[in-house]
């Protein structure tokens, strides 16, 4: 019970409390409860709170994905209806033939000479076969025995990485190499990449170590990745330029070794590479200064790949025009060998030079006949 009084002290009255015990007791609990029903209710606050933001953050998704597929999916599915209905009113008057029309493959054209073709007759261009083929109007400008046969030396590997890039379906295949293949090699003094005995290479790394180093061990591999065989890859490549109408073209191996029946010509080089430079993936790497190979354990830091023509030049040695891709070539029969891609004003151009007396010449022929004969 709680109990008051008062007593008297110097004059003073002094009042004082007494408590009962148990009924402090029970006002503390009471004031804890009514403490914790006030937390319960904060808590309670608070989780509302939330719900309510989460709820306002949906909305506001919802709301823009909606107004983006109101902006780009539906006008997309109105735009691919009207089309759908033009191919059917289209003069054939079903849908499947207008569709059959649009998907079919161009036809690659066979470059001639222009009406105003020059035959080259400078004494300081060493190079005794020449092409040079407007891309851009597919047309011959000028050269020198455009049409007579030449041995293409590594020239042939624009080939090979045509055949490997339109028919392997996955360019994370491995190939692993062999004591023998590498061997033989070395002993025919093959270029190469480098790749070792026992050393698993993708097949996208070994696209850069066929063309940049110009890696005959590389072209192996490819081959073997891309049909089974050296064999069967260079049924691939012959079946490859009966498709571009190529008439003097032949090849007898991926690398470009010699073989008395692989032959090509100037222009038929050129329209080679012209086709390699219509794909994405072809003139990547056929326009690569430098590449390193995915590491491995033979090669922990990977390899690093050099172009043989970039090596040379930069590309921009003649004013107005960049050079931007191309292959060299060489072997005791051909001698020196390049094809380059070009750039000026907007124009594409492909120069080919074959049998020149040294590595250099193809180099600085290039560049005089840019100078000389571009419009």
């Amino acid at each position: 019970m709680h109990k008051s009084g008062a007593e008297y002290f110097l004059g003073v009255y002094i009042m004082r409390e007494y408590y009962d015990y148990d009924e402090a007791v029970r006002a503390n609990e009471a004031r804890r409860r009514k403490a914790a029903r006030l937390r319960r209710k904060r808590k309670a606050r608070i989780r509302l709170i939330k719900r309510n933001i989460l709820r306002g953050i949906v909305l506001v998704v919802l709301t823009l994905l909606v107004v983006q597929f109101a902006k780009h999916i539906i006008p997309d599915i109105q735009s691919r209806r009207e089309l759908k209905q033009n191919a059917v009113s289209a003069d054939t008057g079903t849908y499947d033939d207008v569709i059959t029309v649009v998907q079919e493959k161009p036809v690659f054209q066979y470059a001639l000479k222009s009406v105003n073709y020059k035959e080259m007759a400078d004494t300081d261009i060493q190079s005794p076969y020449v092409a040079l083929l407007d891309v851009t109007n597919n047309e011959f400008i000028a050269g020198r025995q455009i049409n007579t046969r030449i041995y293409p030396a590594s020239m042939t590997k624009v080939m090979s990485l045509i055949v490997a890039v339109e028919n392997i379906d996955d360019m994370n295949k491995t190939y692993k190499f062999g004591f023998d293949e590498l061997n033989n090699l070395y002993v025919q003094q093959a270029s190469v990449a480098g790749f070792s005995v026992d050393e698993e290479v993708a097949a996208n790394d070994l696209l850069y170590g066929l063309i940049l180093p110009s890696g005959a061990d590389a072209a192996g591999a490819i081959a073997k990745i891309t049909a089974g065989t050296e064999e069967a890859f260079v049924e691939l490549m012959n079946k490859k330029c009966e498709e571009l109408g190529l008439k003097n073209t032949h090849f007898c191996n991926p690398s470009g070794l010699h073989d008395e029946n692989q032959y090509t010509t100037p222009a038929e080089m050129a329209l080679i590479m012209k086709y390699a430079m219509s794909n994405e993936l072809c003139a990547k790497v056929l326009g690569t200064y430098q590449y390193t190979t995915a590491a491995t354990p033979q090669h922990p830091q990977g390899i690093q790949l050099t172009s043989t023509m970039f090596s040379r030049m930069y590309g921009n040695e003649v004013e107005g025009l960049r050079i931007k891709a191309g292959k060299t070539g060489y072997t005791d029969q051909a001698h020196n060998c390049l094809v380059n891609y070009a750039e000026k004003d907007g124009k594409e151009y492909i120069t080919v030079m074959a049998a020149a007396g040294n590595r250099w010449y193809v180099i600085f022929d290039g560049f005089k006949i840019f100078e000389r004969y571009l419009p």
